[in-house]
């Protein structure tokens, strides 16, 4: 018997020794098979690209997972205790795995294997765990796994502070909405900032990590009130808060704000799509979407949504004078409209407008509507009298009589609220809108820096992501004319020179017409001086000028504005024939301001990394006396402009005096009513296909384009000074309409010279002051260039065997405007 118990006994030593050894072994196995886990001592998540105005305030974001990192320090308390509560409110004195969690949890998942509920089985990791599961190892179930994250947690635990790992849990866990860690969800759910997150809000958070799907606070709002009020109840139950504030927390309200990705402003999209094609170009997608980048933009909110709806009002009333082309959609009133009415797309970012569905028509011949949230409202036929049906161009249907005229029951519209009358007549009526087929730009720009302050790519970025101020290439008409006339000055011609205003004709070669081209009003003006022909946009004299100083030398002017990089040398293109962009053009506007100086148009003032390193900057000029410790009665330290001179001071000045012109006397001169001093010059294409208006105050240039996407006639008269200068009148006034009169710069080595108007002599009173480089005046004995009023100077004709060839001619160009 005894040497049974002994074998017996032998048996077990040898069993238990053998499976200690063969656990032993297989431990030690999967220890040498965990990965490393010093790196997290260098944790670099990816991290939210944010994109600031130039006031400060967030424009955009962009990444592919959202998160903020915040180090632990600058964690509040309670959004902390929140999350110790819902996950682990021992993880301060446990060693990384909590072993009565570990039987609890074995208990109910036996409990739940012999009921044969099919549960996923409970894991009871502590925050100590999950770091180890999210960072190194996968979420696989299995034992392995399990055993691995336990073996983990013990190291990370004898590696790192309690504090660096919750600081690492906080900033990694995922939270549903793209969020990972608690500063972007708080972002993205209610739009605060983590120290400004109630109770219920914190609470709210806390619970999402089990299953953020299950508790979405719009889809599932009942179960996550409930999951939200178990961590208040928890909070409670660990004298984290008191209860008072408990109770009050369980009875607030769950009200989301979400925060939309990409650009957060309405405004904004242009600019910020810009932007963050400009950083993918340069930076690269990592950077863009993965690295922290703090991105310090040229935005001016202020100006921007001046120059939106500025754009905006004048598309709209292009439209309205072109018809109306119809509802966007029309619904079976009959049927389950109201579930199909919800799914049509709005134009988000046109927030004064919105979509209602027409449901009958009322006395005093008004329309019914409705509205997706269930308001109703009604349009008088007044604001309807406008919408006559579209046909083309240049004809419309007749005078609608009637709402019935213009409506269906069922049509699906655009309406805007009339604005509120004093003696609320207007309430619950609207206008009807519709979306404009023409679309545009604009563009704001320092012209001393190349800062763009605004850019409006479009009627609406939901509509269309095109963006028609930086990508856009369209021809710019007459817009070009200020580079033709600014070499011409620089090739010996005054603004006093006479040109002469006649018919024009040269060859385009052998087999091809002869081209003609003609003014806009098709009237000719006879000998001229250069000023008029600027002022009033004169095709022929352009062409004349450009024809004696040479159209390689105007190529190279459009070259050296950046207009063009390769610009056809014939006449046709000095009537602006060449396509360039809206961008393009106001960099080479600024040239004029600036005294003559190189401009880059410029998005991005400074980008600094995650770590508050700075990476880029665009103004790369050094301020040697703007880093006094105190003012001692030193002058303020001036920043000298060291940008590239392409234009002689003098000639910049004259082209912007004759762009005065040009608003006081000449196409533009509805901009008057700006009220301050201002310059430009208007453009229009062949068969009014483009109107531009580029135009400028001594501290900002602005340029209007517009025109459709598929280049087509936009009806006759529609020019730039009809469509496009409104437009920058609208903006200037609203942007600098109040500010004190500020006359344009004179540099020296300029004469100012009173003259006749008509005939550019001196006079000794009346005239206008003219602008003349020192030693050019009349009287000083000089010669200038281009005094073509005799009849010898006329074009060649047909007949002329010499005529000059120009390849490349439209023969349709009959004048640009």
């Amino acid at each position: 018997m005894y040497r049974f118990f002994a074998y017996t006994f032998g048996a077990i030593a040898v069993l238990f020794i053998s499976v200690s050894a063969g656990i032993a072994l297989y431990l030690y196995k999967l220890s040498q098979d965990l990965p490393a886990y010093d790196s997290l001592a260098n944790y670099e998540p990816p991290v939210t690209t944010r994109v600031y105005a130039n006031d400060g305030t967030l424009i955009a974001e962009y990444a592919r997972e959202r998160r903020l990192f915040v180090p632990i320090e600058a964690i509040p308390r309670r959004v902390i205790d929140a999350f110790l509560s819902a996950e682990d409110k021992d993880f301060y004195s446990h060693p990384g795995v909590d072993f009565y969690g570990v039987m609890r949890a074995g208990i109910s998942n036996m409990e739940g294997y012999l009921q044969g509920n099919g549960h996923r089985p409970e894991g009871a990791s502590t925050i100590t765990q999950q770091v180890a599961k999210n960072f190194l190892l996968s979420s696989e179930v299995s034992l392995e796994r399990k055993i691995k994250e336990w073996m983990l947690a013990f190291r990370l635990e004898s590696a790192y502070t309690k504090d660096k790992i919750l600081e690492l849990y906080l900033n990694e866990i995922f939270l549903g909405s793209n969020s990972y860690g608690v500063a972007a969800a708080a972002y993205n759910y209610f739009d605060k900032s983590l120290d400004q997150l109630t109770i219920a809000e914190v609470a709210y958070l806390a619970g999402l990590p089990k299953a953020p799907s299950n508790y979405h606070p719009v889809h599932n709002k009942a179960r996550a009130i409930e999951r939200r009020n178990y961590v208040i109840d928890r909070m409670e139950e660990n004298n984290f808060i008191n209860a008072e504030d408990a109770e009050k927390a369980r009875h607030e309200d769950l009200v989301p704000h979400f925060r939309p990705a990409g650009a957060q402003s309405p405004d904004a999209q242009y600019f910020a799509e810009e932007i963050r094609r400009w950083i993918q170009q340069n930076y690269g997608d990592r950077a863009l979407y993965d690295g922290g980048l703090a991105v310090r933009s040229t935005f001016d909110p202020r100006l921007q949504r001046i120059g939106t709806q500025a754009l905006r009002d004048g598309l709209v009333a292009y439209d309205v004078r072109h018809g109306w082309r119809g509802p966007v959609s029309h619904l079976d009133l009959a049927g389950n409209w109201q579930k199909q009415f919800a799914a049509i797309p709005t134009l988000l970012d046109v927030p004064e407008w919105r979509l209602a569905v027409v449901t009958g028509f009322g006395s005093n011949d008004t329309a019914k509507i409705a509205f997706t949230d269930g308001t109703e409202g009604r349009i008088p036929f007044a604001q309807m009298k406008w919408a006559r049906k579209y046909i083309r161009d240049n004809a419309l249907g007749p005078q609608p009589r009637k709402c019935t005229d213009v409506l269906a029951a069922g049509d699906v519209i655009y309406v805007q609220a009339l604005p509120d009358a004093t003696d609320g007549s207007t309430k619950g009526q609207y206008i009807l809108r519709q979306v404009p087929k023409l679309n545009g730009g604009l563009i704001a720009m320092d012209p001393q820096t190349g800062r763009v302050l605004a850019l409006v790519g479009g009627f609406s970025f939901y509509a269309s992501e095109f963006d028609r101020a930086w990508q856009a290439m369209r021809q710019t008409g007459s817009a070009f004319k200020p580079i033709v006339y600014a070499a011409a000055l620089d090739s010996g011609y005054t603004p006093s020179s006479i040109v002469l205003d006649a018919p024009f004709v040269a060859s385009q070669g052998v087999g091809l017409p002869m081209w003609r081209p003609e003014n806009y009003d098709e009237h000719y003006a006879g000998p001229s001086t250069l000023r008029s022909g600027l002022e009033h946009s004169r095709n022929l004299m352009t062409v004349r000028i450009a024809a004696d100083i040479g159209m390689e030398k105007v190529s190279e002017y459009a070259k050296r504005f950046g207009i063009a990089d390769h610009m056809l040398p014939v006449l046709a293109n000095a009537l602006g024939s060449t396509e360039t962009t809206l961008n393009r053009m106001a960099a080479a506007y600024s040239t004029f301001v600036n005294g003559g100086k190189r401009v880059v148009p410029a998005l991005v003032d400074r980008i600094q990394d995650r770590t508050g390193k700075t990476i880029f900057r665009q103004d790369k000029r050094i301020c040697e006396g703007c880093r006094a410790q105190a003012w001692a009665n030193q002058d303020e330290p001036l920043i000298a402009n060291n940008a590239e001179e392409i234009l002689d001071p003098r000639t910049a000045y004259q082209i912007v005096h004759m762009l005065e012109g040009v608003v006081q006397r000449g196409t533009a001169m509805l901009v008057r009513d700006v009220g301050v001093p201002l310059a430009g010059k208007t453009g229009t294409t062949n068969d009014f296909k483009d109107a531009w208006f580029m135009g400028f105050s001594p501290n900002m240039v602005a340029g209007v384009y517009v025109g459709f996407d598929e280049p087509a006639s936009m009806g006759h008269g529609e020019t730039g000074g009809h469509d496009a200068a409104p437009v920058f009148r609208e903006f200037m006034k609203a942007a600098i309409g109040d500010q004190p009169a500020v006359p344009f710069r004179i540099p020296p080595g300029v004469r100012m010279v009173r003259v006749d108007l008509h005939s550019g002599r001196p006079v000794n009173e009346g005239g206008i002051m003219e602008a003349f480089k020192a030693g050019t005046e009349p009287g000083s004995g000089y010669i200038a260039r281009g005094d073509t009023s005799d009849s010898s100077a006329e074009g060649p004709t047909d007949e002329d065997p010499n005529a000059t060839t120009q390849t490349g001619q439209s023969s349709g160009a009959w004048g640009l405007y």
